[in-house]
């Protein structure tokens, strides 16, 4: 697996001073907490008019990789204090990172949270908790977080997937696959087109894994004008229960995946913007030490306005229950 090959894209100098200085004055006028409404409104102003070259640096994602890294923001790794033991203990701890991942997310669509999920905020916690080593979830360490689509069990799941790294001592690798590089046969592309089998919420919903409707069959693959899309978490998936064919064509699928995926071991201050129609991302397992000093992200979700990239049947389904909140601009 290839490490560290991402797309870069720098911010000048200049822009690093414009976006964190708006993100203090957004925090000192809004409180100590990010997940204030007033500080959301803030937020949507503040993109609305950030300089040409910042909302360059943050324009769509324009190769196969699906992804790149936006670099040169600041981490103090001392002021920005011990890593939590776990998301309900984060508080509003590096609450000015909060803020810039937002005006990121907000200069890209529509920032989304999700009610059931870590109190309803715009910008979660990644840490290892002690006793979740090894759920798939992001809490976990020990183990191979499996590569998913984020929140590939709702419909109205993001569209972008940016990850901020606050700290990184051991080079912990997020992983990432395109399926704009995979090879696949013909007969392949057309069985995992089809709605076989449905994809269940993850061990961080809940509430929704109690969810009493019918869950809803769902393709894996399926073709846009630009190319294939994909919705995709086998940890979720119950493959058992499918013909072996297709089962035999979603483990060449996991294969694939596998050839064309990369490392990227995040540095601090390095956001990583992950298009979650084209690619699949997870985590090697590490050892987590639980003395402050473990591998720290912070992650937002967003959500394109006008994006038509998700078959039109996604419309009907339940989502288990579970609602978006979204930050509209």
């Amino acid at each position: 697996m290839p490490t560290g090959a991402a797309p870069l894209r720098q911010f000048a100098p200049h822009d690093v001073d414009e976006l964190t200085d708006i993100a203090h004055k957004i925090l000192a006028e809004s409180g100590s907490s990010a997940a204030r409404p007033e500080l959301l409104r803030r937020v949507a102003t503040a993109a609305s008019r950030l300089d040409e070259t910042i909302l360059h640096t943050c324009r769509p994602v324009d190769t196969d990789d699906g992804l790149y890294v936006l670099r040169g923001l600041p981490v103090d790794d001392a002021g920005i204090g011990p890593t939590p033991s776990g998301w309900d203990t984060a508080g509003d701890r590096a609450a000015a990172w909060d803020v810039l991942l937002l005006l990121l997310a907000a200069a890209m669509g529509h920032p989304i949270a999700w009610e059931g999920q870590q109190e309803g905020r715009f910008v979660h916690n990644i840490v290892p908790a002690p006793g979740h080593e090894q759920e798939q979830t992001g809490a976990s360490s020990t183990v191979l977080l499996s590569p998913h689509t984020e929140d590939a069990f709702h419909p109205g799941r993001a569209h972008l997937l940016l990850l901020a790294c606050m700290r990184n001592h051991d080079a912990v690798a997020t992983t990432a696959a395109s399926i704009r590089k995979v090879r696949l046969a013909a007969d392949d592309l057309a069985l995992l087109s089809r709605p076989v089998l449905p994809i269940l919420p993850d061990d961080a919903y809940a509430e929704a894994r109690t969810f009493a409707g019918e869950p809803p069959k769902v393709p894996v693959l399926w073709q846009t004008q630009a190319g294939p899309t994909l919705r995709y978490d086998p940890a979720y998936t119950p493959l058992d229960e499918a013909p072996a064919d297709y089962r035999a064509a979603y483990d060449r699928l996991t294969a694939e995946l596998e050839r064309v995926s990369v490392a990227v071991a995040l540095e601090p201050g390095d956001v990583l913007v992950v298009d979650n129609d084209l690619v699949v991302h997870g985590r090697v397992p590490f050892k987590a030490r639980y003395d402050g000093t473990d591998r720290w992200l912070k992650r937002a979700s967003v959500r394109v306005p006008g994006r038509r990239s998700r078959p039109l049947a996604e419309a009907d389904e339940h989502g288990y229950g579970q609602a978006a909140l979204v930050a509209h601009i």
